[in-house]
């Protein structure tokens, strides 16, 4: 075991927690300059483990404060960790931590992180090795300085004290204070012993005269026995008779109550009944309300619409004449389009054949004028030309530009044939654009039908949903109305729940309800009283028993319970016991079964996962018919047991018991609560439901009111397209002519095109015919027989296509004229009839008729409704006034017997307090009576019936004539034979008292000697281990000297052969025994002296005071050594102990303490102390100290230099502080502090 680490916080100059680095188990040097922290950091190690800070005043603890700038310290403590793993602690752990924490006002101790007291820390340090008695494995600064200069008596006393003689001077100051008061109790005793044979003396006189006085008392008493017993018996019978009269008045106000009782549950009942009936009549109030102004809204409404309809009424007459003119003009409208199309369909097959033929023909006569103009042009050109290659070049030159006119020609075709390609494309899209928009414009009445139609369903759906909406209103006030009302019972239901429990309980209970809700915590399960289910006949016994912890909150685990403590205790809101079930454990109970016993646990009713709970409370009582039955069972099982009328014996023979109000009943009151709780919840979340279903109306409603919205917009864009699809209708039309003109033009151009390049061809195939034919002045025969033919066929084409054009022409005229009248007149009119009519639909003057009849009969239904359920609200509410008031005359019955029940019972028991008056009276009297019969004190057999048949007269007589005579006997000692008898016993017992005082002193006087003896052997035993240790290490330190311990007896003088004496008896202690004890007496002892050489073994030795400083110093460490060898500890604190030294020695010490700490002592406990903590008999012989740890101070190289590892201490800012250097810095210091 060593110490592995220390902890100081605030204890003198260390403020702030300093954790010190682990210790090595061997050697450990602390260096540091004056003043840093050094003496203070041992002073917290002594502060822990030593006596040296004990009963401390205010100004010695603030002393052991840190003070320094800053923040107050207040408090301050100390913690060493001690390593464990040799089990010197029999802590069985491989730590151990010991925590010393002072204040101003506090001193406390604590092991493992757990408080303590000293005397367990103290006992604990013993056990380890620490002895109180050899203080010497700490050394603090100066003790080497004192051991030095101490005298030889002075040093006797220090071996004393380390041989652990306090212990046996302490038992023998005991010892000596027994016998003196051993002494002291003999004489009392023999005072007493004189006393008593004097009082013996006298009582003998006396016994006679107490005779003849015993036998006139005797028949003193046997008189006055029987003047007592007669009044006691005559009392006796009075009480019994007031006894049977009280029975008959309790069972007569048992009968009135249970009477009483029974009545107010019915009027309880009726009660209820009647505020049931009352909120029936609140609701359908509110009913009748809501309906009657449904009724005067829905007549509002019905008259208003009633006036629309007569409006209507009056201009559908009107509307119907100008409709049947409209259709009549219609009509003939559209039969003379018919007649017109029809005939423009007659017409234009035939122009159009009259105008292929005029084409043709008229194709014919240019072809033959184009080959007649030729021919002139070929006469006229071989006139003109001189030569054939003349004629041959300009007919090439022709020929070139008939090409290019060709091919100009052939892309026009090309051209206009794209051109009329686009064309009939877009007359095809314009013919199929205005078909639809006439499709659209004739079925606009049925569009306009349909979507009138929708608006009428969208409408009646809203008014459906709204019609719900109304029907949950009317509920959702009912329901409001119906919560109120619970919420009200609710609240008196916690009221007279909260009457039958403290304060503090009352606000626990709804505090935790609320906290449970909020934080949803389902590991609370409710109340005792919520849990269980009893029946009625048992509901007093089941209170009884649990009484206040029947609002014990049941929780599943402390974890739960905790959570919610915290919280009550954070928001100040009550107090609560809760019973986890986790830590519930039941011890199981002898509970007897039998007919006339009954576990009350089979009585309750309670979910098994709470059973435990259950057992806690009801596990050990039984439910019995009657008390005396209970106690018997209480007696002889051990267990509570309890009527049903809740009269009580427990285990420990105590009984309880009287009336229980049933009206008062806890479990009656939670049941109630948990009744009430339930109806509001359920109609609070009734309620909850119904606002939810009245907002999806609400949703539902805003849909059906956008969809009519949406309707209504589309059906008035249906009725403001009219005059857009007409004036498109007519764009259309227009469009379409212009189209089928330009297509004409095109296919006239193209002909012409068409024409043109065929001439051209024609012409060019001549002027390649003409430029390969020879060149002749005239035209050939063929060709002027041609010319001639041309003449004749022209005139005749010229006559063909004159008449084909009149005929065409006036073809075209008349169709010009039907196609005008159907453009600018009947198709026209039409569109304005079909407006006319499209407006008579938007006005919708029939529609809104229907609709507004529609509407009427609607809201008619919805009044018959109204009224209907008015009648029948109206009829429930005859009814329950009828019911209420038959309720209220049946109360008001009940409160009349009521009120009789209670006079009655109150006169019972006014008489029953007047039966109790006289009874108290009686029980005075016979309490005397008995009182008088036992002052009689014992009384002899005849008492009983010697007088039973005397007179009453004649026994006051007799007893007169015996007080006379008793008077004579005034002044004799009635107790003589009592005192006598006492003073006997008291002398046998005093004497042998005496005889065991006796024995008991011997055994003192043989103690004390034992003790003296012991004492002598253990200072013998001390110093002569001491004398061999201090001779041994001494040697180690000062090889070639010589060094020993001499004690001092009173026989010593100081003359040589006295001092040779005393040398020889402390080179050879052995001898020294065997002589004469009386001279070698402890007793004897005076002192021990040191006597050492330092240059020989062999010289003549000097005494400590004949020595150099150093040389002291020396000694003292040698003798501080020795001490610890007889009490070896297992680590040991040296503060500077090498100070004083010379560099030799130095050296030598710190040799010396390195070969101790590495060696490995085979029995770390072979030094320890024997009896009394004492070093005597218990030191391994020879050779050191055993093996431990050292924790040294210094300023010398010599102990750094053997250091396993080294610690600095720092001071700045008035703070300490500690830290692990190496050997090089910490020699590096010391070599500084010596310059």
């Amino acid at each position: 075991m060593y110490i592995k680490q220390i902890i100081i916080q605030g204890f003198k100059s260390y403020k702030e927690q300093t954790v010190i680095e682990p210790f090595s188990p061997k050697h450990n040097v602390i260096v540091g300059r004056n003043g840093s922290g050094k003496s203070n950091f041992f002073a917290a190690i002594r502060f822990v483990l030593s006596d040296a800070y004990t009963q401390m005043g205010r100004e010695e603890r603030q002393a052991l404060l840190h003070e320094g700038s800053g923040n107050a310290v207040v408090s301050a403590y100390v913690e060493i960790i001690f390593d464990n793993t040799d089990d010197r602690f029999p802590t069985g752990k491989d730590e151990l931590i010991l925590r010393r924490t002072i204040g101003l006002k506090k001193d406390e101790y604590s092991l493992d992180r757990k408080n303590a007291t000293k005397a367990d820390v103290m006992n604990l340090l013993e056990s380890a090795g620490f002895s109180r008695s050899n203080p010497y494995y700490i050394v603090p600064q100066g003790r080497v300085t004192t051991l030095t200069n101490m005298k030889d008596a002075e040093r006797l006393n220090l071996l004393k004290e380390v041989a652990g003689t306090q212990v046996y001077e302490a038992r023998r100051q005991e010892s000596l204070k027994i016998m003196t008061e051993t002494d002291n109790k003999r004489a009392k005793i023999d005072e007493l012993l004189d006393y008593i044979r004097e009082r013996l003396g006298e009582l003998e006189e006396e016994k006679e005269e107490l005779r003849n006085y015993q036998e006139e008392d005797r028949e003193r008493r046997c008189l006055e026995y029987t003047i007592y017993h007669r009044e006691q018996v005559e009392i006796v019978n009075a009480l019994d008779s007031i006894d049977e009269q009280r029975q008959t008045g309790v069972d007569e106000t048992d009968d009135g109550r249970e009477r009483l009782i029974a009545g107010e549950q019915e009027i309880e009942a009726v009660d209820a009944e009647i505020n049931e009936l009352k909120q029936q009549l609140d609701l359908l109030k509110v009913d009748k309300h809501q309906l009657e102004e449904e009724r005067r809204e829905t007549a509002r409404t019905r008259a208003k619409i009633e006036l629309e309809v007569k409006a209507l009424s009056d201009g559908q007459s009107q509307a119907q004449q100008a409709r049947t003119r409209h259709d009549r003009e219609m009509h003939e409208v559209q039969q003379a389009i018919r007649g017109r199309e029809a005939e423009l369909g007659n017409i234009l097959p035939v122009f159009t054949a009259q105008r292929d033929q005029e084409t043709a023909v008229k194709m014919q006569l240019d072809e033959a004028e184009a080959v007649q103009q030729r021919l002139y042009a070929k006469q006229g050109r071989n006139a003109r030309f001189k030569s054939q290659k003349e004629r041959d070049a300009w007919l090439k030159k022709e020929v070139e530009e008939a090409n290019v006119a060709l091919a100009t020609r052939k892309a026009i075709r090309i051209q206009t044939s794209e051109e009329l390609g686009e064309l009939e494309k877009a007359i095809q899209r314009t013919q199929a654009e205005l078909t639809d928009l006439r499709s659209k414009f004739d079925g606009r009445g049925d569009s306009m039908q349909n979507m009138a139609t929708e608006v009428q369903k969208a409408r009646e759906e809203r008014d459906r949903l709204m019609d719900q909406r109304k029907e949950l209103w009317r509920e959702e006030a009912k329901l409001d109305s119906i919560v109120e009302n619970a919420r009200q019972e609710l609240d008196r239901a916690e009221r007279s729940l909260s009457h039958t429990m403290d304060q503090n309980t009352s606000r626990g209970l709804a505090a935790v309800r609320r906290i449970v809700r909020q934080h949803r915590l389902t590991g609370a399960y409710g109340t005792l009283a919520e849990l269980l289910e009893v029946n009625e006949r048992y509901r007093t016994a089941v209170e009884v028993t649990a009484g206040t912890s029947l609002f014990h909150y049941v929780v599943d685990n402390d974890e739960t319970a905790t959570k919610i403590l915290e919280i009550l205790q954070k928001e100040k809101a009550g107090r609560l016991t809760f019973m986890p079930l986790n830590r519930l454990k039941p011890r199981p109970a002898n509970v007897p079964r039998s007919g006339d016993a009954i576990p009350m646990m089979d009585k309750i009713k309670f979910d098994p996962a709470y059973r435990n709970a259950f057992e806690q409370v009801f596990g050990k009582t039984i439910i019995c018919p009657n008390l005396q039955i209970a106690a018997q069972y209480a007696r002889s099982h051990g267990v509570d047991a309890i009527t049903p009328e809740g009269d009580r014996s427990d285990n420990k023979g105590a009984l309880t018991g009287g009336y229980h109000d049933p009206r008062k009943s806890r479990l009656e009151a939670v049941k109630h609560l948990s009744k009430w709780r339930e109806e509001f919840d359920a109609q609070k979340n009734r309620a909850v439901d119904v606002r939810r279903e009245v907002e999806r109306k609400d949703q539902e409603i805003t849909r059906a009111v956008g969809e009519l919205q949406k309707l209504d917009q589309k059906r008035q864009q249906l009725e403001g397209s009219y005059g857009p699809l007409r004036v498109e209708l007519r764009t259309k039309t227009a469009l379409l002519e212009q189209q089928q003109d330009q297509l004409a033009g095109k296919t006239r151009s193209r002909e012409h095109v068409e024409a043109s390049l065929k001439l051209l061809g024609e012409q060019l195939s001549a002027f390649e015919t003409e430029l390969a034919s020879e060149f002749n002045k005239a035209l050939s025969k063929d060709e002027e027989q041609q010319l001639e033919d041309l003449n004749s066929s022209t005139q005749a084409l010229r006559k063909q296509v004159s008449a084909l054009s009149t005929g065409r022409s006036e073809l075209e005229a008349r169709k010009s004229v039907i196609e005008v009248e159907l453009r600018e007149n009947f198709r026209p009119r039409l569109d304005q009839l079909k407006a006319q009519e499209m407006e008579n639909l938007e006005s919708g003057s029939g529609s809104n008729l229907k609709e507004s009849q529609r509407e009427l009969r609607r809201i008619g239904e919805a009044m018959a409704t109204v009224e209907k359920k008015l009648r029948e609200v109206d009829g429930a509410v005859d009814q329950s006034g009828e019911r209420l008031h038959a309720l209220e005359q049946r109360k008001g019955e009940k409160q009349r017997q009521q009120e009789d029940i209670s006079r009655s019972i109150e006169r019972h028991q006014k008489r029953m307090e007047k039966s109790m008056a006289k009874k108290a009276l009686l029980a005075e009297k016979a309490a005397e009576c008995s009182r008088n019969i036992r002052d009689l004190g014992v009384l002899p057999e005849e008492a009983f019936d010697k007088f039973e048949k005397m007179p009453s007269n004649t026994i006051v007589k007799r007893l007169h004539k015996v007080n006379d005579s008793l008077k004579k006997y005034s002044h004799v000692n009635k107790k003589a034979f009592e005192q006598y008898s006492n003073f006997t016993k008291q002398r046998e017992t005093l004497t042998k008292r005496r005889a065991e005082l006796d024995s008991s002193q011997s055994s003192i006087e043989e103690l004390i000697e034992v003790l003296d003896q012991r004492k002598d052997e253990a200072i013998e035993r001390t110093f002569k281990q001491v004398s061999r240790e201090f001779a041994s290490i001494f040697e180690k330190l000062v090889p070639a000297g010589r060094g020993r311990l001499v004690i001092q007896r009173k026989a010593d003088r100081p003359t040589g052969g006295n001092a040779a004496a005393s040398a020889s008896a402390s080179a050879n202690p052995s001898s020294s025994d065997d002589a004469n004890s009386d001279e070698e007496s402890v007793e004897n002892y005076t002192g021990v002296g040191i006597s050492v050489s330092f240059n020989s073994k062999h010289d003549e030795q000097q005494r400590i005071q004949q020595l150099s400083g150093g040389q002291k110093s020396l000694c003292a460490l040698a003798l501080v050594f020795a001490i610890q060898q007889c009490d070896p500890a297992p680590f040991y604190l040296f503060d500077e102990i090498d100070a004083n030294l010379d560099a030799q020695y130095r050296t030598a010490v710190a040799n010396m303490l390195r070969s101790i700490a590495e060696s490995q002592s085979s029995d770390p406990e072979a030094g320890e102390a024997g009896e009394g903590g004492g070093g005597g008999g218990g030191g391994g012989g020879g050779g050191g100290v055993g093996g431990g740890q050292f924790i040294c101070t210094t300023f010398r190289p010599e102990m750094v230099l053997v250091a396993d590892k080294c610690y600095g201490v720092a001071y700045a800012k008035k703070t300490s502080s500690i830290d692990v250097v190496p050997r090089e810095e910490a020699l590096e210091f010391v070599e500084g502090q010596k310059v």
